[in-house]
């Protein structure tokens, strides 16, 4: 098949190219990044931008299926810029779809949908989505995993939607190098009683799922569902990032700081970098505080059942390789 893959430069969505690949698919990257280029004889590179619709119709055509990885993930930001990357895209890439006739759609999502500020602790696919979101790629996310789930028709458009979370591994350039930095820095601290697990994906096992996902697709399995993805056992949070932090040679992290503080203090910054329209993240948020001391993992049953999804790379291993490229990164 020839695959439509937004995103495909990132993190995670590189590595879905290069799973495609290996599975005799040939792929074609809609980026905004002008410069970027493969020399793959069976990876073709078009320019342009997910909110634009004509971008996105024209890079989709003559195509078999979209996996659309691409989106605006951060725990901050204008909400604009959250909509058009994550809401307008999404409609854009289902309208694609439906006028080229594609009948294969695999989106990324996220848990975050269904963020209700509480712990989730086994948490399946019953979830409602959340509310009171706390931060709008959550809550834009929610929107646009609901328009590719409705967008779902029998004999025309056969989505799925795939809920990693937390993606980690080699070539992380988001979230543990942030983590990293904030430790170095001595500016890293326990929120609440650092006894919460977490949910984890290592980055080859997400990649891994959205294969599944296609081939489940093919089988009529799964059309119009979203399907958790994880490790398959949750870590213990700061016991895990001090592991990784001694790995390393930094310091483990041992101060903690009470959640309702953590959250007035993620509120206040929130006002602050408002009111000085600074352009920034802040070193707190009030989503970032709850997210960091409470239990959020889930039940990936309904994955293995429908998709076939097993974990391919342990957090062992895991840890041990993305330790490995750390160190020589240096």
């Amino acid at each position: 098949m020839k695959i439509l893959v937004t995103g495909g430069t990132g993190f995670l969505g590189s590595y879905v190219v290069r799973d495609l690949l290996a599975e005799g698919h040939s792929v074609r990257i809609l980026t905004r990044n002008r410069k970027f280029v493969h020399s793959h004889k069976d990876i073709e590179i078009r320019s342009g931008q997910i909110d634009h619709e004509k971008d996105v119709f024209e890079a989709s055509c003559g195509v078999d299926a979209v996996f659309h990885v691409a989106a605006k993930a951060d725990i901050w930001g204008h909400k604009d810029s959250f909509y058009r990357a994550n809401v307008v895209a999404t409609q854009n890439v289902i309208n694609a779809c439906l006028k080229n006739e594609i009948p294969r759609l695999v989106y990324t999502s996220t848990p975050s949908v269904v963020f209700n500020g509480k712990s989730i602790e086994n948490g399946n696919e019953s979830l409602p989505y959340g509310s009171h979101f706390l931060c709008h790629y959550a809550q834009t996310k929610a929107w646009a995993e609901q328009l590719v789930l409705k967008a779902n028709k029998a004999n025309q458009l056969c989505t799925i939607a795939l809920r990693p979370h937390l993606i980690w591994g080699v070539g992380d350039n988001h979230l543990i190098p942030r983590v990293l930095q904030r430790a170095k820095e001595k500016k890293l601290r326990i929120i609440g009683n650092g006894d919460n697990y977490v949910g984890i994906t290592h980055v080859e096992n997400a990649s891994f799922a959205h294969i599944l996902a296609l081939r489940a697709i093919d089988r009529g399995v799964g059309c119009g569902k979203a399907y958790f993805i994880s490790q398959n056992d949750p870590v213990s949070l700061w016991d895990w990032i001090n592991h990784l932090l001694r790995k390393l040679n930094i310091n483990p992290v041992t101060k903690k700081i009470p959640l309702p503080i953590a959250y007035g203090l993620g509120a206040t910054f929130e006002w602050l970098y408002n009111a000085f329209s600074l352009n920034r993240i802040p070193p707190m948020t009030r989503f970032l505080a709850v997210e960091l001391a409470k239990h959020h993992y889930f039940d990936i049953s309904a994955a293995k059942r429908d998709l076939g999804y097993y974990e391919k790379i342990s957090t062992q291993d895991g840890v041990l390789a993305l330790v490995e490229e750390l160190r020589e990164g240096r």
